[in-house]
């Protein structure tokens, strides 16, 4: 099957999306609240639902799961994973299609920087129905989607590597372009806003009970000054949010 346009403009960037998390933002703040947040997962089997070139499905191996399997519909990010996986073998299942085999096998399905790719809300929902389906009863959800809060002002994150560009921001169902900039490779991919009214409907239609939200925050920081300057700006306002919740009732 073709893919799509959402996907296909992530098909050349699993280098680049590899080199964005030694960015400080990422390498500080929102990979160790990430990690935090999961906490002991030795007795987990967890889904890494959109897992790109499989860094955090890595990052899952190492924390202790039972069982990593990683899903993407961008082949090209699934042969960077599957390359790396080749050469390092840490048991990690790459897939590209979430086949009924897989359904209520996993009690986490960690989803980051998904959710905004979705153009429309019926394909909002249906990411949301995808992710449930995959989740045992009880099973836990975390995601990271664009911060329904962010920054307005493109060049708030100039700082950090990434400029949110949109002709309404905080309008919801309109485009973001997120311009990336990392060591003198430019790439530009198109997401979507989406406000925490929207997602949270589409998490409770899929079956999902309350969601909690939370900002990106380094475990064992007490307050914003004392984090290194050059993340006070971000920690005050991220460009990302962590939403937490539980599956209520299993999608079928």
């Amino acid at each position: 099957m073709p893919a799509t346009a959402a996907e296909s403009q992530f098909d050349e960037l699993g280098g680049l999306y590899e080199d964005v998390a030694d960015w400080p933002f990422r390498r500080d703040i929102e990979l160790p609240a990430v990690l935090h947040s999961l906490g002991d997962l030795t007795q987990s089997d967890v889904l890494d639902f959109g897992c790109g070139a499989g860094l955090y499905s890595r990052l899952l191996v190492e924390r202790g799961a039972r069982r990593v399997v990683g899903h993407d519909t961008s082949e090209g990010m699934l042969r960077d994973a599957r390359r790396r996986e080749a050469k390092e073998p840490r048991g990690i299942e790459y897939v590209s299609q979430l086949t009924p085999a897989l359904a209520h096998q996993f009690d986490v399905v960690l989803s980051v920087y998904v959710l905004p790719y979705v153009a429309t809300r019926d394909g909002l929902q249906q990411m949301c129905v995808s992710m449930a389906r995959m989740l045992r009863p009880g099973g836990r959800l975390l995601a990271l989607p664009l911060h329904p809060d962010h920054a307005p002002h493109p060049d708030y994150y100039a700082a950090y590597g990434l400029r949110l560009v949109s002709d309404a921001p905080h309008v919801e169902g309109r485009p973001v372009r997120l311009e990336l900039r990392a060591r003198g490779v430019e790439a530009d991919v198109s997401a979507y806003y989406w406000s925490r009214g929207a997602l949270e409907e589409a998490l409770r239609s899929a079956g999902f009970g309350p969601v909690f939200w939370a900002n990106p925050w380094p475990p064992g920081l007490a307050r914003v000054e004392d984090a290194p300057p050059a993340l006070h700006a971000y920690l005050r306002r991220p460009h990302a949010a962590m939403l937490d919740c539980r599956l209520a009732r299993v999608s079928g």
